[in-house]
């Protein structure tokens, strides 16, 4: 059956592009902070933590998302405190953070009487499953991300790239701080489902790299992250309907290859400019 006929006639497909659209949106406003803030690894350490909320609720018999939710919030929040108040070193809180949730999370499901269900689909993504609280979870989301960065826009940006001139203009950077994380957190787990814990870190890091090869404007590289990330999710699952392959995993290869070649091109151009100017 030809995509657009499936389209039509299948609701979890239809689902499945507005999820991917909602997601997009997240991955892109908050990816540029993470990009901006080089807090890629934290957002890789939260991704994998939230496993660990995952076996829990898991074997309790709770929501998944909802036990990772508040486990990466936890994690992400944890982390900035030690961090912060100088207990341990960023790096070693995330690294110990990652390993542990991990763990936890291998632990609580072995303990879980009987067969595990759509682990796989939490560790490589299955856009085909996304359920409609996952959907509206993902729109309040973005509402909120929307009009945090109206009202906040620009003090992200001055807390982003230098605190200390932020605090002198008066912003409640640490307040404004936590506010991210936290929204940082809650938009990666939303987005498990989407790409997997696994390749998650890519949704949020490829986008803002491709856009700020052509533009150094937060704001801009923020509108066009999520117009990336929302081009390579659509291609992604059209491209696996049509080759049967893993939505998630296709995503990902389409955003790297993308990012490969304009890279490339912005190579060559700068040796152009470089050869004219000689």
């Amino acid at each position: 059956m030809d995509f657009f006929s499936a389209l039509l006639t299948y609701d979890f497909l239809r689902d499945a592009l507005i999820a991917a659209v909602l997601s997009a949106i997240a991955c892109g406003i908050v990816g540029t902070y993470v990009v901006a803030r080089r807090m890629v690894f934290l957002s890789g350490g939260i991704t994998h933590a939230s496993f660990g909320g995952i076996g829990i609720a898991y074997h309790y018999g709770l929501n998944p998302i909802g036990g990772a939710l508040v486990f990466a919030v936890l994690s992400a929040l944890g982390v900035e405190w030690a961090s912060a108040k100088g207990k341990i070193r960023e790096d070693s809180a995330i690294g110990i953070v990652w390993s542990v949730g991990m763990a936890l999370g291998v632990v609580f499901i072995f303990a879980t009487p009987g067969y595990a269900p759509n682990l796989m689909s939490f560790l490589f993504g299955d856009i085909l499953t996304v359920s409609r609280s996952n959907i509206i979870g993902l729109a309040a989301l973005d509402g909120v991300l929307l009009v945090v960065m109206l009202l906040l826009g620009r003090q992200i940006v001055f807390a982003a790239f230098d605190r200390e001139f932020a605090r002198s203009q008066g912003v409640r950077v640490d307040a404004l701080l936590t506010l991210m994380t936290v929204l940082t957190s809650v938009s990666i787990v939303l987005s498990i489902r989407i790409v997997g814990i696994v390749l998650l870190i890519s949704l949020l890091t490829i986008p803002p790299v491709i856009a700020g090869c052509f533009t150094k404007s937060y704001m801009k590289i923020t509108v066009w992250s999520s117009v990336l990330a929302l081009v390579g999710n659509v291609v992604g699952i059209y491209v696996a309907y049509k080759m049967d392959f893993p939505v998630g995993a296709t995503t990902i290869i389409l955003l790297s290859i993308t990012l490969f070649i304009v890279k490339l091109l912005t190579l060559s151009f700068r040796k152009g400019d470089k050869l004219q100017r000689k």
